[in-house]
């Protein structure tokens, strides 16, 4: 990422969602986001499911047609000042990477699949800029198409991220696939909302808040039709559920729901919606919940800028990542210090010149050692499995992956088919890996003894070292240590050359 917010006059985010893809085109002034377009279309991505969990080329190409639209409006726009995020049906989608290499080619910036509770951190941000700062907690619930998520949070930090899978899109495919709407399919639907909400409406409430606000196109949907029957003002509240729902029943198909607040296009989900609206309710005995018109692609828009003001919630999420895991904060400096510094001198022979090389060397550097708080044999295994699978608020997917791969190869055999998978920046992660490699041998003393200065020299598939003569005589661990280093890179078809 670019280091200010000046770089870039207008930055756009893009929410690839289970049920609609939404974008925002944005100027950022002094910290403050100015929107100056949106743009939304139902897609209705995970309709395109199958019971294989793959996505169906005609959802495929339908999400596709819609990103061509959108693609105009990013046209030109630089790498950075763009973030594309995708929900829970490319969570769940198994070919995923098809759509997402489809998607990356035709807007030329790349798609990142976040998880549930990422999802939920973005929504809580796009929702505490748009609506009064209250000093008190907030509840605030977003139904999706495939995922329902759940934030308590004070002000703009989230104290509490959930995401439960339930949606109104997958709701409606399993309970109102045909358009008809029967009490005793809604209870299907509602007793499989509750189902899901015992795992979570505990620790919510322990929690407790002041005021439940909703971010989605449902809760939009359901609080304008309770106005529309004039028992509210936009808001939800129980009164308003129960008329909705008779009146609901009493059209009792899809196609009949001409009622003010329900676009035509939602008619089709809105039942399965207003199914899990209500189990919410009743699960966490709620009296009101208002809207608010900021969901996760602001939250997308003010993250991005965080970023750009060394705000990024990146850098608290290895703070505290390295905390947890008691890591040796020198020795995560020293060796960040030196990987830098060789970055410098190869970047340009070996093509990592981008903010993201810099970004994965810089973290891999800090959190290598986070795997000898459980063991020391075989540390860079469950330092690379504690990445990957831990919730960590800020990166993307394929952040976790790539930095959970070079923790994986920091040392020992470095697994070159797990760097194949990601392509063409495979390669670049590789030798990302191999300077880490260095920096971490090179201190492999801990800082007991003053370091000399080495020259480093990088051609495509080789590094040369260069110490201060009769040094590595004179210091037979080190020598040792590039010598087996230098074994383990062959095996990797890399030279590595030590004077």
């Amino acid at each position: 990422m670019p280091n200010t917010a000046k770089q870039f006059p207008l930055i756009a985010a893009i929410d690839l969602g289970s049920n609609s893809f939404h974008m925002v085109l944005a100027k950022a002034d002094h910290g403050e986001i100015r929107i100056l377009e949106r743009l939304g279309e139902k897609v209705q991505l995970a309709a395109g499911l199958d019971d294989e969990r793959q996505l169906s080329e005609e959802a495929m190409q339908r999400g596709l047609d819609c990103l061509r639209r959108f693609g105009q409006l990013i046209q030109g726009l630089p790498h950075g000042a763009v973030r594309i995020v995708g929900t829970n049906a490319l969570r769940e989608a198994r070919n995923r990477a098809e759509f997402i290499r489809r998607a990356d080619e035709m807007l030329g910036h790349q798609v990142e699949v976040i998880s549930g509770r990422e999802e939920a951190r973005l929504i809580y941000l796009g929702v505490s800029h748009t609506i009064a700062d209250n000093p008190g907690k907030r509840l605030v619930v977003d139904i999706g198409g495939g995922s329902t998520e759940f934030i308590v949070g004070q002000r703009f930090e989230p104290l509490l991220r959930e995401s439960l899978q339930m949606g109104c899109v997958s709701y409606t495919q399993r309970y109102f696939k045909d358009g008809k709407i029967t009490p005793a399919r809604y209870a299907q639907a509602y007793t499989a909302a509750r189902l899901e909400l015992m795992s979570i409406e505990q620790g919510l409430q322990r929690l407790g808040w002041q005021e439940s606000v909703g971010a989605s196109g449902t809760i939009r949907a359901v609080g304008l039709s309770i106005k529309a029957g004039g028992l509210g003002n936009g808001e939800i509240n129980p009164e308003g559920l129960a008329w909705l729902k008779r009146k609901v029943f009493k059209l009792g198909e899809v196609d009949k729901l001409d009622i003010e607040g329900i676009k035509p296009d939602r008619r089709q989900i809105f039942p399965a919606g207003l199914a899990i609206a209500e189990a919410i309710f009743d699960a966490l005995d709620l009296q009101r919940m208002d809207h608010s018109e900021g969901a996760l692609r602001e939250g997308v828009l003010y993250d991005l800028l965080g970023r750009h003001h060394h705000e990024d919630v990146r850098e608290r999420t290895l703070s505290s990542l390295m905390e947890r895991y008691h890591v040796d904060l020198q020795q995560a400096a020293r060796v960040e210090a030196k990987a830098l510094a060789a970055l410098e001198k190869v970047a340009s022979a070996w093509q990592l010149d981008e903010d993201w090389h810099r970004d994965l060397l810089q973290w891999g550097s800090r959190v290598h050692e986070i795997g000898l708080d459980i063991a020391h044999y075989q540390y860079h295994k469950h330092g690379s499995y504690l990445i990957e699978h831990s919730d960590l608020a800020g990166f993307s997917r394929r952040d976790q992956l790539m930095l959970a791969l070079l923790v994986r190869g920091h040392r020992r055999n470095i697994p070159k088919e797990r760097f194949a998978e990601f392509g063409e920046d495979g390669v670049q992660l590789l030798r990302l890996c191999v300077l880490l490699r260095f920096a971490i041998l090179f201190h492999h003393i801990r800082g007991t003894q003053e370091m000399p200065k080495v020259q480093l020299q990088a051609g495509p598939q080789r590094l040369d070292l260069t110490f201060p003569e009769g040094w590595l005589e004179a210091n037979p661990l080190t020598q040792a240590d590039f010598e087996q280093e230098a074994e383990w890179l062959t095996r990797i078809n890399f030279m590595l050359t030590v004077h």
